[in-house]
C-alpha cells in the first residue's frame, strides 16, 4: 500500500499544539518521527544537524537563547529554519524569540506551541508520527478482538473467515476490527497494530446476504478502531488426520508481517466441524498460555508420571514373583 504522509496540519490536528505563526504553510510534510531537541545547534554546531525532523524547543534551548546577542541568535535561527524543516514546536507556554519568528517567516514554517512540558509533548507527537509514518502492509482477511486479543484470521477464499468473525461478534464474545483487508503497521519491534480502511470500517461482507454494518446493527460495543495483533488463526481446507495438521498444535508455526513474528495457528475447516468455537478455543488456548498455563506441558507431564507408576508397578510386580 501506498506511503502515508503526514502534514504540520495532521500533527495540529491530533496533538494537543496551538498554532502562533505560519498558518498559510501547514501543509509542510513531515517524513520522520524522530523529533530534534537542537541543544548543540544553539551553540552554532550545525555538523549532525537533521533539519527534516520537527525541532522542539523547551526550557532547556530558550534559557540558552537569552544569553545569546541578537545577530547571533538569528544566525542560528536561521540555519535552524532550512527548506526541510517541517516546523517549529515550543513547550510550556514559553514566550517564542523575536529572532525565531523572523527566521521562521523568512522560511515559510509554522511556529506551534503548547501548554504541556517538553516530555510530554514530545511523547505525543512521536507517538502520533510514529503510528502514521509507520511501513504498512494491507493482508486479506478479518481481524477481531476477542477477549482483548487482537486475533487475524486468514485462509482460502470462501472458506468462511467472515461467517465465524461474525458469530463470534452475535455471541458477544468478539468485537469486529476490520473485514477483507486489514491495514497494519508497526508500534515498536514486537508489536503490530491492525486497523480497517476508512472505505471498510465498521462493514463486513457476509455472503449471500450483503454488506452489514456491525455497529448500527450489534451496537457500539461490537466494534473496535484497532487492535495490536498477537495471533493469527489460518484456516484450511485440509481435512483432520492428514499429515500437515499436528493435532497437538505445531508450537513453532510464526508469520512474519513488517519483520515481526506472529504466532500462527493452523485450524482444519471441515464439515459439521464449529469453526467460531474453534476460534475462541484458540484465542483463549494463547492467552492462558502467555499468564503461564500451557495444556500441552500439563498432558506431557501426566504421561510422564503414568509412565513412572507404571514402571514402579512393573518393578515391583517382577520382585514379587522373584
Amino acid at each position: 500500500m501506498p506511503e502515508k504522509t503526514v502534514t504540520v496540519k495532521d500533527l495540529v490536528d491530533n496533538t494537543r499544539l496551538t498554532i502562533v505563526a505560519g498558518h498559510k504553510h501547514l501543509d509542510r510534510v513531515i517524513t520522520t518521527a524522530d523529533i530534534s531537541r537542537p541543544g548543540l545547534e544553539m551553540t552554532g554546531y550545525f555538523t549532525y544537524y537533521a533539519p527534516e525532523r520537527v525541532q522542539l524547543l523547551g526550557i532547556t534551548e530558550t534559557s540558552f537563547s537569552k544569553r545569546m546577542g541578537h545577530d547571533e541568535l538569528l544566525m542560528v535561527y536561521r540555519k535552524m529554519a532550512d527548506e526541510q524543516t517541517p516546523a517549529f514546536v515550543v513547550s510550556t507556554d514559553l514566550p517564542i524569540a523575536e529572532e525565531l519568528k523572523q527566521a521562521a517567516e523568512e522560511a515559510g514554517i509554522p511556529i506551534l506551541t503548547s501548554k504541556l512540558t517538553s516530555s510530554q509533548i514530545l511523547s505525543n507527537m512521536t507517538y502520533y508520527l510514529g503510528g502514521e509514518l509507520a511501513p504498512r502492509q494491507s493482508v486479506h482477511g478479518v481481524l477481531i478482538d476477542v477477549h482483548g486479543l487482537g486475533v487475524l484470521i486468514t485462509g482460502d477464499a470462501g472458506i468462511g473467515k467472515t461467517e465465524s468473525a461474525l458469530e463470534l461478534i452475535q455471541q458477544g464474545k468478539a468485537r469486529l476490527v476490520a473485514d477483507d483487508r486489514v491495514d497494519i503497521h508497526q508500534e515498536d519491534e514486537q508489536r503490530l497494530i491492525g486497523q480497517p480502511s476508512k472505505v471498510l470500517q465498521n462493514l463486513m461482507e457476509v455472503r449471500g446476504v450483503g454488506i452489514i454494518d456491525v455497529q448500527q446493527v450489534y451496537g457500539a460495543v461490537s466494534v473496535r478502531s484497532h487492535a495490536s495483533i498477537m495471533v493469527n488463526i489460518h484456516l484450511s481446507n485440509g481435512k483432520i488426520g492428514e499429515q500437515n495438521f499436528d493435532r497437538l498444535g505445531n508450537e513453532d508455526d510464526y508469520i512474519d508481517i513488517l519483520g515481526v513474528k506472529i504466532k500462527k495457528m493452523v485450524v482444519p475447516v471441515t464439515p459439521g466441524r464449529n469453526t467460531a468455537s474453534v476460534i475462541d478455543a484458540a484465542a483463549v488456548k494463547f492467552r492462558t498460555k502467555n499468564m503461564g498455563y500451557d495444556a500441552l506441558a500439563t498432558l506431557e507431564k501426566r504421561m510422564n508420571e503414568a509412565i513412572l507408576e507404571n514402571e514402579a508397578a512393573d518393578q515391583k510386580e517382577e520382585s514379587s514373583h522373584d
